[in-house]
């Protein structure tokens, strides 16, 4: 069973639940100051709380249809942003609307489970030093959440990174098409609910100064 600490982000202006075992990246790197970045230290599953620019235009409050069009045209273009030029290689599987439990309900969030699939690469020979798999991922899971703060203008983007090493999962456990999400993905989706269960606010002026 996961357990779970009460951990500030952004100088403490946000408070969530994160996994224990999860450790702040930015001790041991420089990450951008509209990120925070937490990786497992017993895998390779990464959580990324990323603050930027609203997109899309104003929304209208007598036009339900048009905001989910907006807002799914503004999750589509942060996922498109997120994988770049690899854009070909992912799937998403399934889109729903989200509630974070310590925030106004009539604040917008969509979550999205994906994949990105790398694009295999040219055989080379047996003698190539290249030809070692190097660790690279047979494919990475996309848990990404998308809060919508329309009057600070703001995008606020929650990705659970899981990359899927071959030796490092059991590749009969996965299958998304018959809904078999494996355990990997199936402990980032509890991380998910887990940060939409406590995530809070604590200082809203951070949406002002990153």
């Amino acid at each position: 069973m996961t357990s779970y600490k009460i951990t500030p982000l952004f100088g403490g202006a946000l408070l969530c639940d994160l996994p224990e075992k999860f450790a702040d990246v930015s001790k041991i790197r420089q990450v951008p100051s509209n990120q925070e970045v937490y990786i497992d230290k017993d895998g390779f599953t990464s959580i990324i709380f990323d603050i930027t620019e609203r997109v899309g235009p104003k929304s209208s409050s007598s036009a339900t249809t048009s905001n989910l069009e907006t807002d799914g045209r503004a999750l589509t273009t942060h996922l498109e942003e997120l994988v770049g030029d690899d854009a070909d290689t992912v799937k998403v599987w399934n889109t729903t609307e989200t509630s974070f439990s310590h925030l106004d309900h009539s604040i917008p969030a969509y979550t999205l489970i994906a994949t990105q699939t790398p694009n295999k690469p040219k055989p080379k020979a047996a003698d190539d030093p290249r030809s070692s798999g190097g660790g690279a991922p047979d494919f990475t899971a996309l848990i990404l959440t998308l809060l919508r703060l329309e009057k600070e203008q703001t995008d606020v983007l929650i990705t659970i990174n899981v990359p899927h090493i071959k030796g490092e999962y059991d590749e009969d456990e996965v299958d998304l098409e018959l809904g078999k999400q494996g355990k990997l993905i199936g402990d980032a989706v509890e991380y998910a609910a887990r940060i939409w269960s406590s995530l809070d606010v604590e200082d809203w002026g951070l949406f002002n100064e990153v």
